[in-house]
């Protein structure tokens, strides 16, 4: 029974997970905590740009913030995103991993350590390797993994990265993505 959705994505992924949020019902059983890379000196409107079609509330959250069900916590421009053990979020500016701050690997291998096999993790379109060595920690954590198939991304870099590191669960089109976090009860 799963307790948590994180879903990490770059370059080719805002499609994606918009689609994904305009999908998931007002009463989404789950947190969703998104980590997707973006401009690191745009403070605004990406948080706005998917509130606009999403039916469950994205926050960027501010340290200490606790994680509940029915919402979608953004990792803020330039900052790590970690998931406690005691579910809350904590905020980091230490130096950039595979030159990415947030890093989808270091929020992919916290929610696996606080979630363990509860937790879904899913590995969206991108332009480098942030988020493989992730979903592996969360495959080893006994969590569910699945990648975007790489001929429906805009930049396969990302995912065939996680394929090549991960036996993942499920190779899924954008539709069967939501079709899967649709059947979570």
């Amino acid at each position: 029974m799963y307790k948590a959705v994180i879903i990490g994505g770059s370059a080719g992924s805002f499609r994606v997970i918009t689609k994904i949020l305009q999908s998931l019902p007002k009463n989404y059983p789950l947190p969703i905590l998104l980590n997707l890379h973006r401009l690191k000196h745009v403070r605004s409107g990406f948080v706005e740009a998917l509130s606009i079609k999403s039916n469950i509330p994205v926050i960027e959250p501010y340290d200490k913030d606790t994680i509940k069900a029915g919402n979608a916590y953004l990792a803020p421009s330039n900052y790590h995103m970690y998931v406690e053990l005691n579910k809350k979020i904590a905020l980091s500016t230490e130096e950039p991993v595979n030159h990415s701050r947030p890093s989808i690997d270091l929020s992919f291998i916290t929610a696996a350590q606080t979630y363990n096999r509860n937790l879904l993790g899913i590995i969206l379109s991108g332009a480098n390797k942030d988020g493989a060595y992730g979903l592996k920690k969360l495959k080893d954590a006994g969590g569910t993994a699945i990648v975007q198939d790489p001929k429906e991304c805009e930049v396969a870099t990302m995912t065939n990265a996680a394929l090549n590191l991960t036996n993942v669960d499920h190779v899924f089109s954008t539709n069967q993505i939501i079709d899967f976090l649709l059947k979570i009860k």
